[in-house]
């Protein structure tokens, strides 16, 4: 039976598994090898924490080059399918070659993983909202971002046991891995069930002949899209730091605990983001956007607080939970605020696009500033900046950004 009853036009239920399959196997490629690369440099080649929030951030610089042009790309071109067959083929390699030239090649590598992953997001979200429309595009996100962490748990958990057995080499291996198996999962989806114009958020009047969009000065002249913007870029410059941070004071406590603890600070709350991103996307609707990002920002402030109190792996695991509410919330609220804010503008993977660079210029900024606060001063005083930042994003988005759900069509799912 289909998930989109009522619809004039339905995916078949292929295309519907399909895209599943990729949100669960692409969960491992879209971050890279995200903060095992942190305890792999660590561990096997004795980084200090600086150098490690360098690398880390090269990634994240590349995304934020080339997010918003991806953005436009994905709107421009109607075979989305293929941009993500390139990208995770491009990851795939890059990370192979780390294993091969583990000191000359990482910031290179880092830097094509970078481009590849600001493909996956709006890529991803073109293909959702051009298979089930508006109407459905909340439930339909929580349930990506269900399988999204459902992949992330498989992989963080293979990726620790075969990283603690077999090597931190691993950690490359099973991105590679995992991009094959998305690619296969992309080319799974059928192209007829992709509506080219609804995948950008055209206005409803469509014309055979021509993409009626709004202007890029429009769009970046509007106050709303600005407002989250910033608050996208203080959730990422708090949050992007603070598992690596853990990682590395896991490491600094048990090495042999190294690779284990990762994957169980990944596991603990990839656990919880299941939940929780199915719940926001079936209450996204009814409980509105706004209420849902400010608990995601409490979550984000509680957690680097108590990351102060106590350097205890398990302590350190248990906190993770609050990582699980703040990134389920972000993952799937995110994409419907930026849906609400385009709708009837045709340039919705373009906006996203540009979120999404702001997301990575809080990531980059995350990595680079805690890593040197961290090393100087010592890993209470760089969560109890991250925390502050967090607290900051409340603030604005409280006072300076209403209800985007009022400004979309979109009915709750009966």
């Amino acid at each position: 039976m289909s998930l989109y009853l009522g619809e004039e036009k339905q995916p078949s239920q292929q295309s519907l598994r399909a895209l599943d399959y990729l949100n669960f196997f692409l969960a491992n490629v879209q971050a890279g090898v995200g903060p095992f690369l942190a305890t792999y440099l660590m561990a096997s080649h004795h980084w200090n924490p600086a150098d490690i929030g360098v690398a880390m951030s090269v990634m994240g610089i590349a995304t934020l080059l080339a997010q918003t042009p991806c953005g436009a790309l994905v709107d421009f071109v109607k075979e989305k399918r293929r941009l993500i067959v390139i990208a995770a083929t491009a990851m795939g390699l890059s990370c192979t070659a780390i294993t091969l030239f583990p000191n000359s090649f990482i910031n290179i590598a880092q830097g094509i993983n970078g481009v590849a992953a600001a493909i996956f997001p709006p890529a991803i979200a073109a293909i959702t909202l051009g298979m089930v429309g508006q109407k459905w595009l909340a439930v339909r996100t929580g349930r990506n971002m269900v399988f999204n962490h459902a992949g992330k748990v498989a992989a963080a958990a293979l990726t620790g046991i075969a990283g603690h057995f077999w090597g931190h080499e691993w950690f490359f291996y099973l991105v590679a891995i995992s991009g094959g198996a998305g690619i296969v999962a992309t080319l799974l989806i059928r192209k007829d069930d992709i509506d080219y114009l609804q995948a950008r958020a055209v206005a409803p009047i469509k014309t055979p002949d021509k993409v009626i969009a709004s202007s890029i000065r429009a769009l970046l002249t509007d106050r709303h899209i600005l407002v989250f913007a910033a608050i996208v870029t203080l959730f990422h410059f708090a949050n992007a730091a603070m598992l690596p941070l853990a990682g590395q004071l896991v490491t600094q406590s048990d090495k042999t605990f190294a690779s284990l603890g990762m994957a169980a600070c990944v596991i603990a709350a990839q656990m919880v983001m299941i939940p929780v991103a199915a719940l926001s996307g079936k209450s996204a609707n009814s409980w509105g956007r706004k209420r849902l990002f400010l608990i995601g920002l409490t979550a984000l402030t509680i957690r680097g607080l108590l990351y102060t109190l106590s350097d205890n792996p398990f302590f350190i695991v248990f906190v993770q939970f609050f990582d699980g509410i703040g990134q389920g919330i972000f993952g799937v609220v995110s994409v419907l605020v930026v849906a609400d804010l385009t709708q009837g503008t045709g340039r919705y993977n373009l906006v996203l696009g540009g979120i999404g660079t702001a997301k990575s210029i809080g990531a980059a900024l995350s990595n680079l500033v805690a890593g040197y606060i961290v090393h100087a001063w010592g890993f209470n005083t760089g969560f109890l900046v991250l925390s502050s930042i967090a607290a900051s994003g409340f603030v604005v988005y409280y006072w300076f950004l209403p209800e985007t759900k009022s400004f979309s069509d979109c009915p709750s799912p009966s």
